[in-house]
């Protein structure tokens, strides 16, 4: 009842409001009942929406340092279904900002594994503008912060990472059009395949159009 109740008194109700309102809520319930099983039932549920839900548990948890959130999130952002993945970095997008260097320190290394979802959390939790989502300012004025990252994937084989990273240049060219050809053109030079060029027309596309 205190989640529906929280749930009522939303300005705004979306999906995502409605979802972040679900689990902080059932956080908040499990610290206040001392059930900390249901943060794991939710976590693992066969359901994709409940999982949404365990994204915003670890977002909300005070306590944690931002080594502690990656850690924790790292699962969801590999989550097979879409939503998931999504909902993963949109719920720990304001830790990102409040520490973003060891943020973009820690990303910078999941640009090296296996899985291509978890590559590509590191760009798209990183997004200067991104979509639905608090603006990250300071990359905005400074997206040479998350150039480590960046080069890491110029051309990852992945069009699912492709894709994330010439949005995440789009945006960077709104207010930095000059780091976005720059930076393309050197990519242009130290790496001419197909998978970078693809990546290179996407960053551009507000440039050149």
């Amino acid at each position: 009842e205190p989640i529906l109740m929280d749930i009522r008194n939303l300005k705004k109700q979306t999906v995502n409001t409605i979802n972040e309102t679900i689990g902080t809520g059932i956080l908040t319930e499990s610290i206040l009942n001392n059930d900390s099983d249901i943060i794991s039932t939710i976590s693992n549920h066969k359901s994709d929406l409940v999982r949404c839900w365990s994204a915003y548990t670890i977002g909300k948890k005070s306590e944690l340092t931002i080594e502690e959130v990656l850690e924790q999130i790292q699962f969801l952002a590999a989550d097979k279904h879409f939503g998931v993945r999504e909902i993963s970095w949109l719920a720990i997008r304001s830790n990102i900002l409040n520490n973003l260097e060891k943020s973009l320190e820690i990303l910078s290394e999941w640009t090296s594994s296996e899985d291509e979802n978890i590559r590509r959390f590191a760009t798209e939790a990183t997004r200067p503008r991104g979509v639905w989502c608090e603006h990250i300012e300071e990359l905005k004025k400074r997206p040479e912060l998350a150039l480590k990252i960046l080069d890491s994937l110029k051309s990852d084989s992945s069009k699912y990472v492709q894709n994330s990273v010439g949005n995440w240049l789009n945006d960077a060219s709104k207010t930095r059009p000059d780091f976005v050809k720059n930076l393309c053109e050197r990519w242009k030079r130290e790496s001419p395949v197909k998978e970078t060029l693809y990546i290179i027309k996407k960053a551009l596309r507000t440039i050149e159009k």
